[in-house]
């Protein structure tokens, strides 16, 4: 019997986020509005989501043009824009087919089970292991919470799924673990994003890459936050001259509309046939429209080289930041993902930073994490920096 009393006091949503006291209605570029009209600018992208800044002309005008035709159909009919969009990620990838799904977590699902029926129906080997890395994020299913190398991910949800075994990140030592675990796959991000920001290390990510080819394990990267741009090339796996076996790709391929996928070579794709996998909204006509037109715009136009540009530009006036203030200890991260290690509370500087109306995040108890759209300018680099040093001058002060 529901209790009516109770349930007015209540908020219909589930407290599954811990959300900061802002209402978001509006965006634009770089920056978003709230209920009150106050003006934020948005160094976060929805979690470098919104690569291309709030509603882009390109892609709104594709969206648009969509809603007036056809919103969804099953993936039992042939989609144009779902084969058009799988073509242009081919073409610009190492990768030779694509599946399409919603989100992250079901993109490194879709992977987890690729490597596994792969495993099992092509190599006949019926108890595969993937090894996955400690302090990785890969999602909030069972599946990839499970994947996930953080125990505060997976508390609570246990019995996890067996099938997964996890090294240390950046340790070259530890990789020699892999002769003995005999994986199906290695699933890693090249830069480990709530983990603190941390990319992956040169020589690590050859010598893993050496190991998977030489004992035909699947090299699964997990691109998720990295791709599409956000680290100064399409994916972040081209800047580390390695070729994965599957790629899984979400967030900044629809601009903010929801779409995942993963890439797979030819061979590790042979894993999934008709039945084995599905889903009912992924690369529907509306998803793929917004993909299409983001991934064209960034391929089309010079906006990588001006990521280049505008990183190495936030480099260096977050080094000045740096050697201003002590409590700063680290700046880490590639391209348009930086991280901030800092001795003091990150939350306390996300929380401050809102009252200089500035939207920035947390990688855990100490980094920061500031995720422009690609679209920055140097000007709103500058103002992003004015906004950074005003909240650090009001916590020095106590206020």
């Amino acid at each position: 019997m529901s209790n009516t009393t109770s349930v007015s006091q209540i908020s219909p949503v589930m407290a599954t986020y811990g959300r900061f006291p802002v209402t978001l209605v509006k965006g634009k570029g770089s920056y978003v509005w709230d209920n009150q009209d106050n003006q934020f600018l948005d160094f976060t992208s929805g979690i470098a989501t919104c690569n291309l800044g709030h509603v882009p002309n390109a892609v709104k005008e594709k969206l648009e043009e969509q809603l007036q035709n056809l919103w969804h159909c099953s993936n039992l009919y042939n989609i144009p824009n779902q084969e058009e969009l799988a073509e242009l990620l081919t073409a610009n990838s190492c990768g030779d087919q694509v599946f399409f799904c919603n989100s992250g977590a079901e993109a490194n699902e879709a992977a987890i089970k690729l490597a596994r029926r792969y495993s099992n129906k092509v190599k006949g080997n019926e108890s595969p292991t993937i090894v996955t890395f400690m302090q990785s994020f890969h999602g909030r299913t069972l599946g990839t919470l499970t994947a996930t190398g953080q125990e505060k991910i997976q508390h609570g949800f246990a019995p996890l799924i067996p099938g997964f075994s996890y090294l240390p990140f950046n340790d070259i030592d530890a990789l020699d673990e892999l002769n003995s675990i005999k994986p199906a796959a290695v699933l890693l991000e090249l830069v480990q994003g709530e983990g603190g920001v941390i990319p992956a290390n040169q020589v690590w990510i050859e010598k893993i890459a050496q190991i998977c080819k030489e004992n035909d394990i699947l090299l699964m990267v997990d691109e998720i936050q990295t791709g599409i741009g956000r680290t100064g090339t399409l994916f972040a796996y081209e800047e580390y001259s390695i070729e994965p076996d599957v790629i899984s790709i979400a967030k900044g391929l629809g601009s903010g509309f929801p779409i995942g996928a993963i890439i797979a070579k030819e061979e590790a794709a042979k894993g999934f046939e008709p039945g084995s996998h599905g889903s009912t909204f992924g690369g529907n006509p509306l998803a793929t429209a917004a993909g299409l037109a983001t991934l064209t715009h960034i391929i089309e136009t010079n906006l990588l080289d001006q990521v280049k540009v505008i990183s190495e530009y936030l480099d260096s006036q977050l080094q000045s930041l740096k050697e201003k203030y002590p409590f700063i200890k680290d700046i880490r991260g590639k391209g348009l993902l930086k991280g901030l290690v800092v001795e003091i509370n990150a939350l306390e500087i996300v929380q401050k930073a809102i009252t200089n109306d500035l939207l920035i995040l947390t990688a855990g108890p100490n980094v920061v994490r500031i995720l422009p759209p690609l679209t920055a300018s140097k000007e709103e680099i500058n103002e992003f920096i004015i906004k950074l040093e005003k909240t650090f001058q009001s916590i020095e002060k106590g206020e």
